[in-house]
């Protein structure tokens, strides 16, 4: 009996950009346009990754569930903290820093948030530089692709280990 069976997290449907495309049961996002996770980061310490499958633009970070995602690239407004694939990091349509490793095709991309630090990983090696602080608002791990870009989404049975102490994203029926 599976009754009490959570789903996993996924790609929420319902959040995506007009011309987003999500396959693969909320696992991969393609198209144009960004999607949300259908689960907020509740938990004091969570990872996630993206695989890039097919360069192109794109973006990972996290977002406010009222971020507007029908249009690429995200980090254009005070809703979202994103990771482009130029490994810069944007906020409030600012770049705030670079990362010391640029991803690329092929590379798998880890997030870590604390709800003070959201920081990248690339192929497992933490990528200096791209740090945003004090988040005080529930934010939403956000993705977008454009121009050709597929990425896949894990949010668990992951690449690379978390980091210590950083577990997997649950829902709030798992947390209780």
């Amino acid at each position: 009996n599976n009754s009490n069976t959570v789903s996993p997290v996924c790609l929420d449907s319902t959040r995506i950009g007009s011309e987003t495309v999500i396959v693969k049961s909320g696992r991969r996002i393609c198209g144009a346009g960004g999607a949300l996770a259908d689960t907020p980061l509740n938990q004091d310490k969570t990872y996630f990754e993206i695989k890039v499958q097919a360069s192109g633009i794109w973006g990972v970070g996290v977002a406010s569930r009222d971020v507007c995602l029908d249009k690429a690239p995200l980090g254009t407004d005070s809703r979202s903290w994103l990771l482009r694939q130029d490994g810069t990091c944007w906020h409030a349509n600012e770049p705030l820093s670079t990362l010391s490793i640029v991803p690329s095709e092929g590379d798998i991309i880890g997030v870590t948030f604390d709800h003070v630090q959201l920081q990248f990983y690339v192929n497992g090696k933490l990528a200096d530089g791209c740090v945003a602080s004090n988040l005080h608002t529930l934010v939403y791990p956000v993705f977008y692709v454009d121009d050709g870009a597929i990425i896949d989404v894990n949010f668990e049975k992951f690449y690379y280990e978390p980091p210590q102490g950083y577990s997997c994203m649950m829902k709030e029926q798992d947390m209780l």
